[in-house]
């Protein structure tokens, strides 16, 4: 038997504690997945005791590595990590509780909830997707404020199944494109997933996908504490983002399950863990590790502290300090609400006709000049969502100091790569397509949203206005089901000044997503003030009507101009009509009831006027409320023909009061 040193007898342990950790986890839950975290157990020593940089007695620190593990199902392997390196959160208690209620130790690892966790994952593919934008923006950062103040990469654990979902393509071209270098993926290629092997379901190359992708790849045995090592060490060398394939065995050590699927998603079992616990040389009872383990594992922890009290005297000593600081609190720049109040002044003065689209595009001049963390982007359609300003240059892999990403039609990396550039910090993301590709990313504005973070979607072509395109480009059921969403606040502005509003409100936000759903065609004008911001409130009486109300019109967006058109024409046939604009219905609930009443009525016929599906409008209007919109999909025409074919005018709403007034 040959002897080992030091270096491997200290690994050997290091490692062994993390699969101990995870199989009693999941043994003691009666749920779970051990097989990923025994089977990275080798490869995850290697990198968080040798490589990566960070600090538990402060998981925030600025300029840490970032550690993703894509592979979510596999959270025993980071809560082990976390634990054994010392984040004071995590206990051993909250290591014997994985998976019960009131733990921070859930069946999948939940930002906010665990310091360490950079983002949440479990949903393949999300974690791969988010590394492209904390990667993106650490060297977007870096352009900004220098290697002194910004210098650290991202690593991913990904797995096959992260590998085999669409979103992973979309964001390894993306980085492959924009030769984000300072990000390290390393594949747990395992060839296990949940119903079997992989080759059941797939027989991708996925190092000649990566390679295809512009990536620099390595194959090593990741069982080999000196391959895997090696292998960082070149990745850390490149040019270009890398993959590591660590080729493994799942649930290594386990006598008959390791290498199966069995091991995949099931507790192993009393015997086959007696069994892993002689493999692995382990003589220590369940959730039991010897102190001399927890020095070797804080080790690495007091090395990151050290590091972090140098970045600490460089920050003192810089002269962008201040502005770092700031940009990465998420506050925002001084001076930007009175260049939108003096934009607003204009507006009103000027009154005019646009698009809300082109309105958005014109507020976002004002805001990505006061703002310099706001960073935009298109999914290949910034002729129309309007996006891009004279602020924004356009990032490349030669000028990362520019502010604006050409994201090509990849709309669920671009949600998932801005998820990650908030939770990186320093960076306001925002970008666009047409809202009808809401589908193409709904997991990651879901994920926006779960995480609280300020992520901002921009969502054109809102209806049928879109016209010609047909209802495939049509959206109709969009906007219900994107206010399904809990914590995402969704916006459908009705003129400039109430696009001007949303926006002013979706950056200050900070505490979730936000939706602007916006025309393609020109609307009227409408407010005639702009001393506050009426939209604050999700709703509001945009038109008082002239004596006792008899009914109440409600509208968002492009139908709150027809619902004024039909108060006018009802006032001469001696009906009072009181107009209200709801831009945010969520924002409108949140104000409580007795506010919603004041503004809607409490006993008043109402009618709700959308071009989109009457879902959600009965708990404002009723199930005996009249609702003027659409009931089934679109055609092609243009769009004003459309609005008139489906019923979407002031005469349909004028018909539909005087019936329910009859």
């Amino acid at each position: 038997m040959v002897e080992l040193t030091k270096s491997e007898r200290e690994h050997k342990l290091m490692s062994g504690a993390i699969t101990a950790l995870s199989m009693d986890a999941v043994q003691k839950a009666n749920s779970g997945h051990p097989g990923m975290p025994m089977g990275m157990a080798d490869a995850a020593t290697v990198l968080f005791s040798k490589f990566l940089k960070f600090n538990p007695k402060d998981p925030n620190w600025a300029d840490r590595d970032r550690f993703i593990l894509s592979a979510g199902h596999g959270s025993m392997l980071i809560y082990s990590l976390l634990h054994l390196t010392g984040y004071k959160s995590m206990t051993m208690d909250q290591i014997r509780n994985f998976r019960q209620l009131g733990a921070i130790t859930a069946g999948h690892p939940e930002y906010g909830h665990v310091p360490g966790v950079e983002t949440t994952t479990g949903p393949l593919g999300q974690g791969i997707a988010n590394a492209v934008g904390f990667a993106l923006a650490e060297r977007q950062l870096n352009a900004r404020f220098g290697d002194d103040l910004v210098d650290h990469y991202t690593y991913v654990i990904a797995g096959d199944g992260c590998l085999m979902e669409g979103i992973s393509q979309e964001a390894i071209g993306l980085a492959g494109h924009l030769k984000l270098n300072r990000l390290i993926v390393l594949w747990d290629d395992n060839n296990i997933s949940i119903d079997g092997a992989i080759d059941i379901s797939d027989s991708t190359d996925q190092i000649a996908r990566f390679k295809a992708s512009g990536w620099k790849t390595i194959a090593v045995d990741g069982h080999n504490p000196k391959k895997v090592a090696a292998a960082l060490r070149n990745a850390k060398k490149s040019d270009k983002p890398t993959l590591i394939a660590c080729k493994t065995t799942i649930a290594k050590g386990a006598p008959t399950k390791a290498g199966t699927s069995k091991a995949h998603g099931s507790p192993l079992g009393d015997e086959e863990i007696a069994g892993v616990r002689k493999a692995i040389d382990w003589p220590y009872g369940p959730f039991e590790v010897p102190e001399d383990v927890y020095k070797m594992w804080k080790r690495p922890g007091r090395a990151g502290a050290r590091k972090q009290r140098e970045w600490n005297a460089r920050l003192t000593d810089n002269s962008q300090s201040e502005e770092f600081t700031r940009a990465m609190s998420g506050e925002l720049n001084d001076g930007w609400e009175e260049a939108m109040q003096a934009y607003k002044d204009t507006l009103i003065a000027e009154r005019p006709k646009l698009a809300t689209r082109a309105a958005s595009g014109n507020a976002l001049k004002v805001l990505t000049a006061s703002l310099t963390d706001m960073v935009s982007g298109s999914a290949d359609l910034e002729g129309s969502n309007k996006t891009k300003t004279p602020s924004t240059p356009d990032i490349q892999a030669d000028n990362y100091g520019g502010r604006y990403i050409n994201y090509g039609i990849r709309e669920h990396a671009m949600g998932a790569a801005m998820n990650g550039m908030a939770l990186h910090g320093g960076i306001i993301p925002y970008s666009g397509t047409f809202l009808v590709f809401a589908d193409y990313c709904r997991p990651a504005i879901r994920l926006s949203a779960l995480m609280e973070q300020r992520v901002i979607y921009v969502m054109t072509h809102d209806s049928i206005g879109v016209g010609e395109d047909g209802p495939t480009h049509q959206p109709v059921e969009h906007v219900a089901s994107l206010r399904a969403i809990p914590n995402l606040r969704v916006y459908r502005p009705c003129d400039p000044v109430e696009t001007a509003e949303c926006w002013e409100l979706a950056v200050a936000r900070k505490e979730g997503p936000s939706l602007i759903a916006l025309t393609r065609q020109g609307v009227p004008f409408l407010r005639d003030k702009a001393d506050k911001n009426e939209s604050a409130r999700g709703g509001y009486v945009i038109s008082l009507g002239e004596g006792k109300d008899d009914i109440v019109l409600l509208a968002t967006g492009s139908e709150v101009h027809l619902a004024i058109e039909a108060q006018e024409r009802l006032k001469a046939d001696g009906i009072v009509a009181r107009v209200v604009s709801i831009p945010s219905v969520e924002l409108f609930l949140a104000q409580g009831e007795k506010y919603v009443r004041s503004v809607i009525g409490k006993d008043l016929p109402k009618i709700a006027i959308e071009a989109g599906i009457r879902q959600g409008w009965d708990q404002f209007i009723g199930r005996e409320g009249g609702f003027v919109g659409m009931s089934g999909f679109g055609a092609s025409a243009p769009g004003a023909a459309l609005f008139e074919h489906f019923g979407i005018t002031s005469d349909a709403i004028i018909a539909k009061a005087k019936d329910m007034l009859a």
